[in-house]
C-alpha cells in the first residue's frame, strides 16, 4: 500500500520536472520587461483582438491571445509577492500598468476611427463576467505558472492564453471608451482584473508551495500585513463575481423553465404555438399561437400553470399570430368587396355600351342610307338617333329609334312604301320602337 501511495505521488510530483530556481526567476524577470519589441507585439496583438471583435471572428480573436505578452508581468506580481521581492514587485507593476495603459490606447484608437460600431456577440461576452471567469483565471494561471516552472514548457504557455483571454477585455473596455458605453468599459475592465488577479494569486501559490526561494529578508509582521493585503484584494475582486454568477444561473434556470414551459403550451385548446421568445433579463416570456381567438379565462389559465415551472416573478404575453374567427370574418368582408366591385364593374360596362352606342350611331345612319337608298332611290338623306319619350311622370320613360330621311317630293313615293321602310326599319335594327319621320324637297 505505501508502495502504491509512493508511486502516485511520485507521479504527480511537480519536482521531478521542476527547472533550476535561478532559470525560473530570470524568466520571469524577461518576461515582465516592456521594451521595444514587447511593445510593439503588444501593440499589434491588441489591434488584432480589436479587429477580430469588430468583425466578430473567434479565429482572429484567438489569434491575438497567442501573440500577447501580457501575462508575463501578472506572474511577475505574484512571483515577487510569494519571494517577497519588492523591487520585483514595483518593476512588475509599473510594466503591468504602462501595458495596460498601452493596450488601452490602442484599442480606443482603432474603435473610435472604424466605421463599424455594432457590438457582436464575441464583444458582448467579455462584458457581464461571472464566478465561473475566476474559476478559468484561477485554473488557468496555475497550468500556467506550473508550465513556467518546468523543465518541458511544451504549448501550455499559448493555451493559459487563449483560455484567461487578457486581450479581448482590454479591447471591449477601448470599445467602450471610443463609443461613450460606459457599462462596457467598466464590465470589460472588470473581466480583465479578475483574470489579472487570480493569474497572479496562481502564480503566488505555486511559488509558495514549490518554496521558491526568498530572496529578501523580512519579518513575521511584515508577512501577515502583505497576507492581509492579499486576502482584502481577493474579497473585492470575487464578492461581484459571485453576485454576477449567481445572476447568471438564475438566468438559466429562467430560460431553461420557460423552454420547458412552453413546450407544455405548444398545443392548447385547438391553438398552436407558431413562436416564442424568451427575455430572461426582464423575465418576460412571448407567446405567439394560431388558431381560434384566445378567451380572458384561457390567457388566465396559461399564466397560473407558470407556478408549476417556478416562473411565478415570470410576465406572460400570449399574442394571436392568426385567428380563424379573424379570419372568417375576413373573408365575408372580401367576399362583400368582391360584390360591389361585380355591381360597379356591371354598372360601367352598360355606361360604356350606351357610349359606344351613341358614337355609333353615325355609322348606323350611314348604313341605313346605303342600304334604304338600293330599295327607295327617293331617299337622298338619312338622321339616326335615339330618344326617350315621357308619358304621365317625368321618371317613367319609353326609349325609342328614331329615324328621319329627306325624300324627293314624288308622287310615287306614297303611303304604301313608307310601310313598307318602317316594317324593313324594325327588321334591319332589331327594335320594335322606331319612330320614322320625312322631310320632302323639290325634284
Amino acid at each position: 500500500m505505501n508502495t502504491l501511495f509512493r508511486r502516485i505521488i511520485s507521479v504527480i510530483s511537480l519536482e521531478n520536472h521542476l527547472d533550476d530556481f535561478d532559470a525560473i526567476h530570470e524568466s520571469i524577470v524577461k518576461g515582465i520587461n516592456f521594451r521595444g519589441t514587447n511593445i510593439w507585439i503588444l501593440v499589434f496583438a491588441i489591434l488584432v483582438a480589436s479587429v477580430g471583435l469588430n468583425m466578430n471572428s473567434t479565429a482572429v480573436i484567438i489569434g491575438a491571445m497567442l501573440i500577447s505578452p501580457l501575462m508575463g508581468p501578472i506572474n511577475g506580481v505574484g512571483y515577487s509577492i510569494a519571494t517577497y521581492n519588492f523591487p520585483l514587485f514595483r518593476k512588475s507593476i509599473k510594466n503591468y500598468g504602462f501595458a495596460v495603459a498601452a493596450s488601452l490606447f490602442a484599442s480606443t484608437f482603432y474603435f473610435a476611427l472604424s466605421p463599424i460600431s455594432t457590438a457582436h456577440s464575441e464583444l458582448l461576452a467579455r462584458t457581464s463576467p461571472t464566478i465561473y471567469d475566476v474559476l478559468i483565471a484561477l485554473f488557468g494561471g496555475l497550468a500556467g505558472i506550473v508550465a513556467m516552472t518546468s523543465k518541458q514548457k511544451g504549448n501550455v504557455i499559448p493555451g493559459v492564453a487563449i483560455a484567461t483571454a487578457l486581450m479581448p477585455p482590454l479591447c471591449t473596455a477601448g470599445y467602450g471608451l471610443a463609443t461613450g458605453q460606459f457599462i462596457y468599459f467598466f464590465g470589460a475592465l472588470y473581466l480583465f482584473t479578475i483574470n489579472s488577479v487570480f493569474i497572479a494569486i496562481s502564480a503566488l501559490v505555486v511559488s509558495q508551495f514549490l518554496r521558491f526561494p526568498i530572496r529578501t529578508i523580512i519579518d513575521g509582521k511584515k508577512r501577515a500585513q502583505i497576507n492581509r493585503w492579499i486576502t482584502i484584494v481577493i474579497f473585492f475582486t470575487v464578492i461581484p463575481s459571485i453576485y454576477f454568477g449567481y445572476g447568471l444561473v438564475q438566468t438559466e434556470k429562467f430560460t431553461e423553465n420557460a423552454s420547458r414551459f412552453a413546450k407544455t403550451v405548444s398545443v392548447y385548446e385547438g391553438n398552436f404555438l407558431l413562436n416564442h421568445e424568451v427575455n430572461s433579463s426582464s423575465k418576460e416570456i412571448l407567446l405567439v399561437y394560431g388558431g381560434t381567438s384566445f378567451t380572458q379565462e384561457q390567457k388566465d389559465e396559461l399564466k397560473s400553470k407558470l407556478k408549476n415551472f417556478n416562473l411565478e416573478n415570470g410576465t406572460l404575453t400570449i399574442k394571436q399570430g392568426f385567428s380563424l374567427d379573424d379570419t372568417d370574418k375576413e373573408n365575408a368582408e372580401i367576399r362583400m368587396l368582391k360584390s360591389e366591385i361585380a355591381r360597379q364593374s356591371d354598372i360601367l360596362t352598360e355606361k360604356q355600351q350606351i357610349i359606344d352606342s351613341v358614337l355609333s350611331w353615325p355609322q348606323v345612319g350611314k348604313q341605313i342610307l346605303n342600304e334604304a337608298r338600293v330599295l327607295f332611290p327617293h331617299i337622298t338623306s338619312c338622321n339616326y338617333s335615339h330618344a326617350q319619350i315621357y308619358n304621365d311622370t317625368l321618371s317613367v320613360y319609353q326609349d325609342f329609334a328614331i329615324v328621319i330621311f329627306q325624300v324627293q317630293n314624288s308622287d310615287e313615293f306614297q303611303e304604301q312604301k313608307k310601310r313598307l321602310i318602317y316594317d324593313w326599319l324594325k327588321t334591319r335594327l332589331e327594335d320594335k320602337n322606331i319612330k320614322v319621320f320625312y322631310e320632302y324637297i323639290e325634284q
